[in-house]
């Protein structure tokens, strides 16, 4: 079997290198452009598939978040536990007579020990201001930061604060 030779001329000596548009084409010229029209094209299909893929994970794998939690049952108001009212010390030497109201829930068997919603008040309303305390909008707010801080004291079992008695002086 023979063996076919090819022979390649390159530029001749002294001539243009790159031919122009009557220059033959070397063996090595077709090569390079095949190299950059792969590159070309892999510029191409990469970002392509990419998005593709992330398209597929967004819409078909991807996890569903978190699973809710099973809402917990509102709880139902019970009884309502008085509080006797205390008198707190304001800002400026005014004070703050403050009397509470604690609501309950139907879970709740014996009455809690008021102890702990006396010592919350104290720390939220004491040393404020009386117009900080006088805004209805404010007091408010602090009552049921204080309803918020009561039901974590007492494990779920207040519900709500209701404020029986509220005089400055």
């Amino acid at each position: 079997m023979p063996i076919e030779q090819r022979v390649v001329s390159g530029p001749k000596i002294g001539g243009k290198i790159g031919g122009g548009a009557g220059a033959p084409q070397t063996e090595a010229e077709p090569a390079a452009e095949t190299k950059k029209s792969k590159k070309k094209l892999v510029l191409v299909l990469v970002p392509v598939v990419l998005v593709v893929l992330a398209a597929a994970w967004f819409f078909l794998l991807r996890p569903s978040g978190p699973a809710e939690p099973a809402a917990e049952p509102t709880p139902e108001p019970g009884e309502v536990l008085t509080v006797e009212p205390v008198s707190l010390n304001l800002e400026g030497g005014h004070y703050l007579r403050l009397g509470l109201a604690l609501q309950l829930t139907t879970d709740v068997t014996e009455a809690p020990d008021p102890s702990k919603a006396v010592d919350h008040a104290i720390a939220l309303f004491s040393g404020r201001s009386v117009e900080e305390v006088s805004d209805p909008k404010s007091r408010e707010k602090l009552r049921d930061q204080l309803a918020h801080e009561l039901s974590e004291a007492y494990e779920g079992e207040v519900m709500g604060v209701y404020l029986t008695n509220y005089v400055t002086q």
